[in-house]
Parts: structure tokens; sequence; C-alpha cells
């Protein structure tokens, strides 16, 4: 649900953006990350059912989604899940932004293997872990181009 939410939030930014003049940058790899994300938690319903839960990493997952909140409050109507550059605009330097570039994408990697190792899936993580790490370096590489410019 928290995802769906995400989706309705980002599309409701990305309008706002869009209608002020901002432009979309290598929508191409977008397709690719919806159906990660899909496949990921599609496969942890199907796979955690009935497995136990381990409390430490529910707690890292649990922080993970507070350091969720600090990106998405810091970044406010300009938080959207594609890469929309507003000319004109400063580049965010508040929050999580004054520490790393791309915070979020931190988060993104945390959960992708944590919520599998809070059910006890360890492989699961690894694998979907590797494919973020793909689809990130192809996504971080366009963002910061667009960014330059």
């Amino acid at each position: 649900m928290q995802r769906l939410a995400e989706l309705v939030l980002a599309r409701r930014n990305t309008a706002r953006l869009m209608a002020q003049g901002a432009i979309e940058a290598s929508p191409g790899h977008y397709p690719l990350i919806v159906l990660l994300h899909g496949a990921w938690l599609a496969g942890l319903w199907y796979l955690a059912v009935g497995q136990d839960v381990n409390v430490g990493w529910l707690a890292v997952f649990a922080a993970l989604q507070a350091l969720r909140v600090w990106v998405l409050v810091t970044l406010g109507p300009r938080w959207t899940t594609r890469i929309i550059i507003l000319p004109g605009a400063p580049l965010v330097r508040k929050g999580p932004y004054r520490f790393l570039s791309h915070p979020n994408y931190c988060v993104v990697a945390g959960e992708m293997l944590v919520l599998p190792l809070v059910f006890g899936l360890l492989w699961y993580g690894v694998v979907f872990s590797l494919l973020n790490a793909a689809i990130l370096a192809v996504r971080i590489s366009a963002e910061n181009k667009a960014l330059a410019r």
C-alpha cells in the first residue's frame, strides 16, 4: 500500500512540475524500475507467507522507512519516481541531501536487501539487490547528466 500511495504522490508531483515547465530526462529505463519493484514485492508476498519474522531486521527496515519519509519531506512537491528537471530550480541541498547526492536510492537499495532478510530470504535480497544495482547504475548516470545541464 505504501508503494501505491507513493506512486499517486509521485504522479501528482510530476504533473505539477510538468505544468511549471519541467522536463523528463531519460524515461526509457523507468518501465524496468517499475517491473523490478513490482516483481520484488510480488515475490515477497509469495515467498514470505508463513516465514518467521526477524524482529532485528524489521527494526532496520523501520529505520529505512524513517529515512524514506525524511527524503520525501525534504523534496516535498519535487519528489517523483521519474527524473523530472525543473529548469532554473536550485538543487535541494538540505535534509539528507546535505550528506548524499542520492539518498532515496540508498534507502531503496537498503529496502531491497533488508525486507527479504526480515523473512530469512537472504538469497532473494541478494538477487534483487544486484538487479537493482544494475538499474541504479543507469538511473544515477542519467540523473547526474540531467542535473548537470
